[in-house]
């Protein structure tokens, strides 16, 4: 029950992050245009890649060891001493390759890379130390606190004229909001500073060395296909890709919220040698991981031109690379749900194994198929090497891990999904021939929340297990579940 109270909560803090998100970015589509919103995310891809240098599964490193219970506070502040060395290194390589990370973006934005790379890593650490701690629900609703007061300051800034300017200045203030608020309550929750010895480095060390990758694997996820466009389709592309990659990891929110509440569990778990106990959370997870991805990929079919049409006339052009990345969202849930158990079982060299083999896929069908298809190629390009991954990684951990595949449960989410499709499909003929509402917004708005009604009425009435789950984890009991 804790652990699905827990996921509820860090998912609905990460809902309201993400509706923030979209309100300031449609702000920002609809004043900016496509244009600049391509170089912004561009700058915030080449971030991230750099980020993973300096990381290099630090990060996870520091979660997994920090979730096992002992000498937290050492493994802390050598988490925070690696992180901090290594940004100083890149920062020296980014004096040294200034001119050329310039050209690549087509904009003067080095010192904006440099400041975003900062509060970037430093979030990084602390958000890991939180989950470390069994603290995610705090880290959760740290997110929203950070989105909210950057897209209040990006907003103000793009308003007064600032452009890009504003935006990078607001992405940076916003981090740095959270990571002192994440810092103050992380004191607060450990007994004292420690200061850390040669085999807590070499501790983190052998649990980075595989893990990096994994962190790699995901930046890959989230930023290869723009990186790749970025050499071969305009600015104005990227801005729309990026709006329809941004919908479909909306999608994700809660499946990427249970793998972070889950995974400390399992490694504490795994760590007292339960395998039965994480081979049961195994199970729970895979039943809900495409609890909103299915409905959301049901409705992208239906709403996904009105969707895109919020940001303005000009993204509509994204439909088809929207309902692609919907279902590459997908696979990679599942995907991301089997490396999190690899990792919380201490078997970070077989996700190391699988995020080479979706690294090298990713990277290459991005290069052949973008050079071919353009934009569309960079979507399946990206489907095409999740879904490699995640045959590979379900195969590998069920030779540790005695399992079952709760086909069932996500055949129920499927039946309802399809139901509730019938349903916003019938309303929407009606909404298209009679103009009953008129505005595009509000039946994008109306549509969801009837759609998702539907879904969860469906799923309620056909699932015993999702109504089990419902009554375990609402804080009180109510007759007409329990019965």
């Amino acid at each position: 029950m804790k652990i699905g109270q827990t996921s509820i909560i860090y998912f609905l803090s990460r809902v309201v992050t993400s509706i923030l998100g979209f309100i300031a970015t449609i702000y920002f589509a609809r004043l900016l245009g496509a244009d600049p919103l391509g170089t912004y995310y561009l700058v915030l891809g080449v971030v991230s890649w750099l980020a993973i240098a300096g990381k290099v599964g630090v990060s996870e490193a520091v979660t997994k060891r920090v979730s096992e219970g002992e000498e937290r506070e050492q493994y802390a502040v050598a988490g925070i001493l690696f992180v901090g060395i290594l940004f100083v290194i890149l920062t020296i390589g980014l004096l040294i390759f200034r001119p050329y990370v310039n050209s690549y973006i087509g904009h003067t934005s080095t010192v904006y890379i440099f400041l975003l790379l900062f509060v970037t890593l430093s979030w990084s650490i602390i958000s890991s130390v939180l989950q470390g701690l069994h603290l995610v629900h705090l880290q959760g609703i740290l997110s929203p606190v950070r989105t909210s007061s950057r897209a209040v300051l990006q907003i103000s800034a793009v308003a007064a004229g600032l452009g890009l300017t504003g935006l990078f200045l607001g992405y940076a203030a916003g981090y740095l909001l959270v990571f002192t608020i994440g810092g103050l309550v992380i004191i607060r929750n450990i007994d004292a500073i420690s200061v850390p010895r040669k085999r807590h480095f070499q501790s983190l060390f052998d649990y980075a060395k595989y893990a990096w990758l994994g962190g790699l694997q995901s930046r890959m996820f989230n930023y290869t296909d723009v990186i790749v466009l970025g050499f071969f389709v305009p600015s104005a592309l990227i801005g729309i890709y990026s709006i329809a990659w941004n919908i479909a990891m909306f999608l994700i929110l809660f499946s990427s919220s249970m793998g972070a509440t889950v995974f400390p569990e399992m490694s504490e778990l795994s760590a007292q040698h339960d395998p039965q106990e994480v081979a049961r959370l195994v199970e729970d997870v895979l039943s809900y991981t495409g609890f909103v991805l299915i409905p959301g990929f049901v409705g992208g079919m239906l709403l996904d031109e009105r969707l895109l049409r919020i940001y303005g006339d000009e993204f509509t052009q994204g439909t088809r690379v929207l309902l692609i990345l919907i279902v590459a969202a997908l696979f990679y849930a599942y995907q991301n749900q089997i490396l999190t158990t690899l990792n919380a079982i201490d078997r970070p060299d077989l996700s190391f194994r699988i995020n080479a083999l979706f690294i090298v896929a990713n990277l290459a069908l991005n290069v052949v198929l973008v050079y071919v298809y353009g934009w569309i190629g960079a979507a399946v390009a990206t489907a095409l090497s999740v879904t490699i991954s995640l045959v590979v990684a379900y195969y590998m951990l069920k030779t540790l891990i005695n399992f079952a595949t709760p086909y069932r449960e996500i055949a129920r989410q499927w039946i309802a999904a399809l139901l509730m499709g019938a349903v916003v499909y019938g309303i929407l003929w009606i909404e298209n021939t009679y103009r009953l509402l008129g505005h595009n917004a509000a039946t994008v708005v109306a549509l969801t929340g009837l759609g998702a009604t539907v879904y969860f009425l469906v799923l309620f009435a056909i699932s015993a297990q999702f109504r089990a789950t419902i009554d375990r984890n609402l804080p009180v009991k109510l007759p007409i579940i329990s019965t």
